[in-house]
């Protein structure tokens, strides 16, 4: 997907100076990883079932259930139901949305007062909803590309080369914020250097982190390069809250994602997944017969929670399947070692289809993770799908 994002930007335009003034917000404060995959997979998800073209709100999005007990979930925030919360909402909303539309994978249009969204690229939208990563490769690709179209990346080329050849020092960090305030206020709506100046990092930090370069933090250039974990919105809400002083940022972070609410969430957000990706049981057996609604996970959630996760540990079952086979006699808690190998080679068969038509869906790479810890097996990501089949047949 990463290819077909950098395939679908090569034929558009997205250069500010060509914008109207009005319409040239193309990042913003709220834009980080998570949010913008959360938001993404909030859209996807209020999407589902409905015809393409189908338009929304921010206030469709803001009163969809899905949202409503997940952002309070994963971000920590008091519930979008409260009327006090109505400007913080609005601004996780909106800003997200306005990048997309930016972007054109969305279409945003004013209708009697309020901006309305419909999707224009649903593939490249779930491909962001998947994961935090993917907003990431996606943002990178997307600043890249807009900093191209306007004239304005040599100037970030330049700080690059100059943190990788070791000669970057913090008056170039102050040149390069400087050329982008002048910029942004030539040919954007924003008139003031302060608003500028908390859009600026939004814009450095997913350059420097793709690149492994010095960022911005606290109106200052980091003393290292600055990391991926970093940029999440997450960790700027819970970094000072309640942690432990010897207890590094990145620690934090991963106690933050591993709390159960967090958890829950990505798992369903997978199993979701899942569903929409597959009509009928993945297991062609003589059980694999009625409507499959039945999400298995093939390695236990309760004694693997660190793959609990990952679609590549997932798989779509009918009820007489999942009831009878993979957990006999619907013992939940009972796994099946002879079905478990049966479903991890139809899972094969899913990837292996998924990795042949470019989608992005499934990762070779990660279902290899999957048997790793699963099996406690040490297989190198090099591994082909027979040699996989072969591993796991002799299991």
């Amino acid at each position: 997907m990463e290819d077909e994002i950098k395939r679908y930007f090569e034929g558009i335009d997205l250069d500010i100076r060509k914008q109207s003034r009005g319409y040239s917000r193309f990042m913003d404060q709220k834009v980080a990883p998570d949010v913008l995959s959360f938001i993404a997979d909030s859209v996807v998800n209020s999407m589902d079932g409905k015809e393409p073209g189908t338009t929304f709100t921010i206030g469709d999005v803001w009163e969809f259930p899905y949202f409503v007990k997940n952002t309070e979930a994963v971000f920590g925030k008091p519930s979008p139901e409260n009327e006090t919360t109505e400007s913080e909402y609005d601004k996780f909303i909106a800003q997200p949305l306005k990048t997309l539309a930016f972007a054109k994978i969305l279409e945003e249009e004013k209708v009697g007062g309020k901006n309305t969204y419909k999707v224009l690229r649903p593939d490249i939208l779930e491909y962001i909803s998947q994961s935090e990563k993917n907003a990431f490769i996606f943002l990178v690709l997307y600043i890249e590309k807009v900093l191209s179209d306007s004239g304005f990346i040599k100037n970030f080329e330049e700080y690059r080369e100059k943190a990788q050849s070791n000669k970057l020092k913090p008056e170039d960090l102050e040149i390069l914020k400087k050329r982008f305030q002048k910029f942004i206020l030539g040919n954007t709506n924003i008139n003031g250097v302060i608003e500028i100046n908390r859009v600026f990092p939004k814009v450095l930090n997913p350059y420097a982190a793709s690149h492994q370069i010095p960022g911005i933090e606290r109106g200052h250039i980091t003393s290292g390069r600055f990391i991926y974990p970093d940029l999440m919105y997450n960790r700027e809400n819970f970094r000072d809250i309640g942690k432990d002083k010897t207890v590094s940022r990145q620690e934090a972070l991963r106690e933050i994602t591993q709390q159960p609410e967090v958890v829950e969430y990505r798992v369903q957000k997978a199993k979701s997944i899942i569903r929409r990706h597959h009509s009928s049981s993945e297991v062609k057996d003589s059980l694999a017969v009625g409507e499959a609604t039945q999400v298995h996970h093939i390695f236990s959630d309760h004694e693997f929670p660190e793959i609990s996760d990952y679609i590549e540990n997932l798989i779509l079952l009918t009820p007489q399947q999942h009831n009878t086979r993979a957990h006999p006699k619907n013992k939940t808690n009972t796994v099946d070692a002879e079905y478990q190998r049966e479903c991890l080679l139809s899972k094969i068969d899913s990837i292996e289809m998924s990795v042949s038509k470019r989608d992005s869906l499934y990762s070779k790479e990660r279902f290899i993770h999957v048997v790793n810890i699963g099996y406690e097996l040490d297989l190198s990501t090099n591994t082909s799908f027979e040699e996989l089949r072969d591993i796991i047949r002799k299991r």
